[in-house]
């Protein structure tokens, strides 16, 4: 029979081993990430590009999924007028094994890597980290928001733009915290144009 110092041991072994949900985004200064209000430059989408190709599962809602499928599949099949950058992010995009979109309103998915799932937040994206494979990317601001809420993000990469617009979107908007989220920055990089990627681990 395990002791209790066995048991803990092997939970937290089995938790260091799962899968890692990293919420990754583009903000301005003024904590807006409406992507109507600004576009990234090629640099900026290199880095994003990167963080793509190691992950296999993107988690998102509706309307992140619908901005984001049919548009980068399509670059990706027809890649003319394009920059660079946008190619290789499409690619990369069109890359990963799985989509889960987490809607009560869409009825059919758009391709068939992508599931949609109804509810059951918490257990499906715990039944995820749990499976083997890369990095889970997630994105947007609502199921995001919902994820920190269950302490289910991992990681945070926050790409902040200096560029302020007074409008749109916030980050973290309508998100309800039971305590206090503390972060820890364990990373910063300095981009040409100013933005900068901040990279946080949950403490």
């Amino acid at each position: 029979m395990n002791t209790i110092l066995e048991i803990y041991y092997l939970e937290e072994t089995k938790s260091n081993q799962m899968r890692k949900v990293i919420y990754a985004i583009n903000t301005t200064l003024d904590g807006c990430c409406d992507h109507t209000k600004f576009y990234p430059d090629e640099e900026t989408m290199e880095y994003f590009t990167q963080l793509t190709r190691d992950a296999d599962t993107f988690i998102y809602g509706r309307k992140t999924y619908q901005l984001m499928v049919p548009f980068w599949p399509d670059v990706a099949k027809n890649p003319s007028g394009d920059r660079k950058a946008d190619v290789e992010f499409a690619h990369a995009f069109d890359a990963v094994d799985k989509i889960i979109v987490f809607s009560q309103s869409l009825d059919s998915p758009e391709e068939n890597k992508t599931r949609i799932v109804r509810t059951g937040l918490r257990d499906e994206v715990f039944k995820l980290k749990q499976e083997q494979g890369k990095n889970i990317l997630t994105g947007g601001v609502t199921i995001p928001s919902q994820l920190a809420e269950l302490g289910l993000i991992d990681e945070y990469r926050f790409m902040v733009h200096p560029i302020v617009t007074g409008e749109g979107r916030r980050l973290f908007d309508g998100i309800n915290l039971q305590e206090k989220l503390q972060l820890k920055l364990v990373e910063s990089t300095v981009f040409k144009s100013g933005a900068v990627a901040l990279r946080y681990l949950k403490q």
